[in-house]
């Protein structure tokens, strides 16, 4: 197979737009052919990678912006600590169940087409609550405008589906933990913002009115940048066969162990501090960006170390470590000592920012290992794995999110209950030890030897050592 050139003159068969479609459209990708990847492939799609980490950055901070703006409502907002869990569970809500059509939006209007209208949309939650971030605005109103925030979660799912298709199965752990880790990091980058403006005795009008300019930079960008693939068709049998699939759901329960916990504890952390500790808004704000700041950096070392030694493996290990962290949690939480509270808070961070590398690179590779078991090779195998892994990215990202809407409503009871966060940890250890479970007896557990069948085929074989390594 000859590589496409990427030269301007003649135009390349790999940029050439689509008839009666505008934009840069990619007619020929092909990343598991490595004279294709090392010649042109890996080029383009590290350049689409860095802008779509750009523009999912900014819809992170947008998506966590009411973590900060409620550490500014003070008394004079009137807001119970019950209300505000239910406002931050509101935003984050929303932000799960947008990730279902954000990840077929990548095929309907193209990856680079969905990233500049996706980035575009940042702008209406911004503007919102720059308009209504003020005493005496109504509790409907505020949770109305975090309805709007949730869109900011949408942007995950689309750009991780796009980037999905652009790099190799070997390359994914690295290339999604890369993607999702740059995402992340828009949480803790607007918490910083926030703490400088806090220091700076600003209001949260300044920090809304930074990131307006920023979001029409980012969608700008992705425009002049970015390439649509044209072979990532609407495919709504993927979709189906993907929402059949019994992994995409066992996988959807251990990413809420992981992905919940980061963007739930992101949310949450700081109103734990304020509320059951006493810290102030600025005492607060010190503290809240450290963990989900080590969580998003660390993120594709867990997608590097997968592609080493196995997604599930680094996953379990991981759910130990989730639990005993958590653990420590209870304890500091009990004795009230904050210096290991936040010690043991800031490793739960990192953990589930390792966690989320790891699962997320077990689903092309559990595809990859069902397109084996069917008896498919090469292309063939990778164009199966590729078109399932796509579609059930945003079902498994969308119930991944809701795992954040679960612990900010654990938090809720838990304060209403006990005045503290120490009922919501013991209902996150158990819910880890399930992870565990679940990820040793479905892809790690040794099953007893069969007895030898004459019909017994070489491509089980295989599928059962792939299913080991995803």
């Amino acid at each position: 197979m000859t590589a496409p050139s990427t030269a301007p003159a003649p135009p390349p068969p790999g940029r050439s737009p689509s008839p009666g479609r505008g934009g840069r459209w990619i007619q020929h990708w092909d990343p598991e052919d490595e004279t294709f990847w090392k010649e042109t492939g890996e080029r383009v799609a590290r350049r689409n990678l860095f802008f779509s980490v750009l523009s999912e950055h900014i819809g992170f901070s947008v998506w966590t912006m009411w973590s900060v703006l409620v550490l500014f409502m003070g008394p004079e907002y009137g807001l119970t600590p019950a209300d505000k869990f239910l406002l931050t569970s509101v935003v984050t809500l929303v932000g799960a169940v947008v990730r279902v059509p954000y990840t077929f939006a990548v095929a309907i209007f193209g990856g680079r087409n969905w990233t500049v209208i996706s980035a575009a949309m940042l702008l209406i939650p911004t503007i919102a609550a720059f308009t209504m971030m003020e005493p005496g605005t109504s509790y409907s109103t505020f949770l109305l405008v975090g309805l709007l925030a949730g869109v900011g979660g949408g942007n995950f799912a689309s750009s991780m589906t796009n980037i999905n298709a652009f790099f190799p199965l070997k390359k994914k752990g690295w290339a999604l933990g890369l993607n999702a880790g740059g995402g992340n990091i828009g949480v803790p980058v607007i918490q910083l913002a926030a703490l400088a403006i806090i220091g700076a005795s600003g209001g949260p009008r300044v920090l809304l009115g930074i990131y307006i300019p920023l979001i029409l930079v980012a969608a700008v960008l992705a425009a002049l940048f970015m390439d649509n693939l044209e072979n990532v068709k609407n495919d709504t049998g993927a979709a189906k066969d993907a929402a059949r699939d019994g992994h995409t759901w066992i996988m959807s329960f251990l990413y809420i162990g992981t992905f919940g916990s980061f963007i739930g504890y992101s949310f949450a952390f700081g109103q734990v501090l304020t509320n059951q500790f006493g810290r102030t808004p600025l005492q607060a704000a010190y503290l809240t960006f450290i963990g989900p700041l080590l969580g998003s950096l660390i993120r594709p070392l867990g997608g590097w170390l997968a592609d080493r030694y196995g997604g599930a493996r680094i996953s379990l290990y991981n759910y130990v470590g989730m639990g005993a962290a958590t653990g420590v949690l209870i304890y500091a939480s009990v004795q009230k000592s904050l210096a290991l509270f936040v010690s043991a808070f800031v490793v739960l961070f990192v953990l589930s920012g390792l966690g989320n590398g790891s699962t997320f690179k077990m689903i092309p590779g559990i595809f990859h290992a069902k397109a084996l078991a069917k008896g498919l090779r090469g292309e063939e195998a990778a164009a199966y794995g590729r078109r399932l892994s796509g579609a059930s990215m945003g079902l498994i990202g969308a119930v991944g999110a809701l795992g954040g809407v679960g612990i900010n409503m654990a938090f809720r009871q838990s304060f209403l209950s006990y005045g503290s966060g120490t009922g919501a940890f013991v209902a996150f250890l158990a819910w880890y030890a399930a992870c565990f479970v679940v990820t040793w007896s479905v892809y790690l557990r040794r099953r007893p030897a069969a007895p030898q069948r004459a019909a017994e085929s070489t491509t089980e074989k295989n599928a059962q050592l792939s299913y080991a390594e995803v």
